[in-house]
């Protein structure tokens, strides 16, 4: 498994005349996600994602992915990421309503 880069490792790499709308760690993993997933489309997810869900989470995905054969990386890291349980089921409560006896 691929270690994550070292925050001294991006800054030295980091070009402020190429790279100026890269300024949060967050941003270069999110750079980092689009170009080994190959889906530049969708640079504005993976940004979403490397700023509110557990970086564990991520990496744990992007090494599955890394290690699948598809064509759509992309899409198996999104469905990697909710089998791993990455955020909360949105929708209706499974709470029983209990009825009273009166």
């Amino acid at each position: 498994m691929a270690q994550p880069s070292k925050l001294s490792d991006i800054l030295t790499k980091f070009n402020p005349l190429e790279d100026k709308y890269i300024s949060r760690e967050f941003q270069a993993y999110a750079c980092y996600l689009t170009e080994e997933l190959n889906d530049p489309k969708h640079k504005a997810i993976y940004m979403r994602l490397s700023k509110t869900i557990n970086r564990a989470y991520l990496a744990k995905a992007l090494s599955y992915v890394k290690d699948a054969k598809t064509n759509n990386k992309g899409a198996l890291f999104m469905w990697k990421l909710k089998q791993l349980g990455a955020w909360e089921k949105k929708g209706k409560s499974s709470k029983v309503k209990v009825k009273s006896s009166k």
